[in-house]
This record gives C-alpha cells, structure tokens and sequence, in this order.
C-alpha cells in the first residue's frame, strides 16, 4: 500500500564531514557500496514506499549530486507531474548559514506547490533499506503533530547523535545532542513524518520569527510545544558519521547477512545506470571476500575489500581491507592496505601504504600517490 506523502532529503550536513570524501562533493554524493552514492539508499526507501516527490535540499558541492541524479529516472522520477526536484541551497541540516527569509520562502514555495498529506523529511548518513508505510501509519494512529524515527545505538557511532528522552507513552521529552552520558540508547535515525500543512505553518512561523536553522532535529525539538512521538526501527542501519564509521559500515558489507538484508530483502536499491563491460579476472589473479563491481580488471590479489566500477589492479599488488572508488588505477608491486583511495587516483609502481582499521589511509579524489 502506498503513502500519501512526498520526501524532502537534505544532502548535506555541516556536523558531518568525511575528510577528502566529502571535500569535493556534498554528503549524498559520496560512493558507498560498489556502484552506489549514499543517497541512492534514503531515496530508493521513498521510491519503495510509493512516494512520487522528491525534493533534495542542498547546501553547496552539489555538482556531482546532480550528475549523478540527473533527471530521476533511475528512480522513476522523471515524470511530468511532481517527481524528482534537486532545490537550490536554501537550507541545510542544521545549518545557520541562512541569511534571509527568502531563502526559506523558496522551500516554502516547493512545499505548498505539492498536494500531499504527509512529508518524510530525511538526513542522508544512514544506510537502511525500508519503506515508510508502517512509520507513517503508526504516526497516524498516535495522534502525534511528529513523529522521529530511531534505533538502540546509542552513542557507540561516536559524534554527532541525537538521544532521545521518552515518557512512557512514547512520546519524546528531551533531545540530547552528544551527550557524554546518558540513561537512554534511542539514537534519532534522523527521519521525521509530519502533515504538509503543519510543516507549511512552522515554516511560516520560522521566516516571521527570522529563524534560520531548519532540518529534521530543528522539528524534533519542538517537543516543548508540540507532540512528538518516537518510532522504534528495529532493521539494518549503517550510520556514517565520520571516515572511521563510513570505513567500518563499508568493511560490514562484506557479512553475508547484512548484505543480504540490505540488498536482498525484496526492495531494490536503485542507482544511476552505467553500462559497463564485466570485470575480467587474469591469470593468477586471487580475489576472495570481496565486492567487485563490473568493469574492472583485476590481476593481482584482493581480500576483504569492496572494488567500485572500472578499477584496474595490476601484477604482483596486494588489496587487503580496503575501499577502492571508481576508475582507480593501481599499478604493479604494490601493497595496500586499509586504505580508502577516492574516484580517478592513480597509485605508482611499488607503493606500500598501510593503515589502521580505526584510522585508514583516506587518498583523495583524483590524486597521484
């Protein structure tokens, strides 16, 4: 059954950063998974859920989310009413760069231009494949004015989390914000259902006010004048707070049970499209427990790790533990060894580069090594 809602994604978030990952595009554009970016996930839920209005609200970096969602039809969103809307950067996920109420009319505008009952408003560092239909409905019967969705993590990701403080009616409290101890382990997945029109009249309210911060937790806390209701999600989550938490969610993949509840649940991850040759596997090539995506050439060894589309391991190298983006070139001799190298870098002959499970060599986008 399909929900009468529409989505909005905020593709990025200032309390969030992944080093040389998220240096050259936003939070939502970063590659996770093989062939996916991290957006693919949240907005691949909406599309499974039956929503059929996107918005992805940016804040700057936004050229290769654009290129990558194009015009949405990887996700069947490219239609002539509604569909996939990629917003200007008017606002951001607990952002205080807004510098007038303008910018926040423009989403306001978005907003009222959409006739559903319901808005899904999601940040975008958490990796679950779900459908909202139950959150929405169990938000329907409560009664609540939000609804936030969360799981028993904790703090165990480290920083930035949200904890929540809830009565035993279930409805939140207090909303901690890093808390150096708490007695609650309700860590906010950052996903809220509200109905349109009250997130019209807060909006509303905020540009009156001459408010500037706007996203999921901003709603969150208006628990002191509003009903806010926490919905318990006891599924898969990946959470990306940081390079260590994008590196060991990534190393998860390769658990055959996780990667089956992610990818094998009966709810399609949805990506751009690529035609891409298979990957040809050479003579003495040794690959075991590991992703390998299509269009790579692999001639050297390869364990524990996960190989985006077009990578080329040469003779006599070694991958162990590692993140290998696209259309990366590593050369012969070489030993590496936690380490994440970003799209298009090139790794010279008899390179040796190791790192720690906590802490991996991160290689940028594009760089030469």
């Amino acid at each position: 059954m399909f929900i009468d809602a529409m989505g909005l994604i905020l593709a990025d978030n200032k309390k969030i950063t992944l080093g040389e990952l998220s240096k050259p595009r936003a939070l939502a554009a970063v590659p996770f998974g093989g062939r996916y970016r991290i957006i693919d996930y949240m907005l691949s839920d909406m599309v499974n859920s039956g929503i059929k209005s996107v918005g992805i609200l940016t804040l700057n970096k936004y050229k290769s989310l654009m290129d990558h969602l194009g015009t949405g039809s990887s996700w069947d969103l490219d239609r002539k009413n509604f569909g996939l809307h990629i917003l200007p950067p008017y606002v951001n996920s607990e952002s205080t760069g807004i510098e007038d109420a303008e910018e926040l009319e423009g989403l306001l505008d978005f907003i009222r231009s959409n006739r559903s009952m319901y808005v899904i408003i999601a940040d975008t560092n958490m990796i679950l494949n779900t459908t909202s239909n139950d959150f929405v409905d169990k938000h329907e019967q409560s009664g609540a004015d939000i609804s936030i969705m969360y799981n028993r993590d904790g703090t165990k990701y480290g920083t930035p989390n949200y904890i929540l403080d809830v009565d035993r009616k279930g409805y939140v409290k207090d909303l901690l914000y890093n808390p150096d101890k708490s007695a609650s382990n309700r860590c906010s997945l950052g996903i809220v259902v509200l109905r349109r029109e009250l997130l019209i009249d807060l909006i509303s309210d905020m540009i009156a006010r001459g408010e500037r911060v706007f996203g999921v937790h901003a709603l969150a806390k208006k628990y002191d004048i509003l009903k806010v209701r926490a919905y318990d999600y006891k599924g898969l989550v990946l959470r990306i707070n940081n390079v260590q938490t994008y590196f060991n969610s990534s190393m998860q993949l390769l658990d055959d049970q996780i990667r089956a509840d992610l990818f094998w649940n009966g709810m399609p991850i949805y990506t751009k499209v690529k035609d891409e040759a298979p990957t040809l596997y050479f003579e003495n090539s040794n690959v075991s427990n590991s992703m390998i995506s299509d269009g790579c050439r692999i001639m050297g060894s390869v364990k524990n790790s996960l190989i985006f589309r077009g990578v080329t391991i040469s003779r006599n190298t070694k991958i162990t533990n590692c993140v290998i983006m696209q259309d990366v070139h590593i050369s012969e001799n070489c030993e590496l060894e936690n380490v994440i190298l970003d799209k298009n870098s090139v790794i010279r002959p008899g390179i040796k580069l190791v790192g720690h499970r906590d802490y991996p060599v991160v290689i940028g986008k594009g760089a030469i090594v």
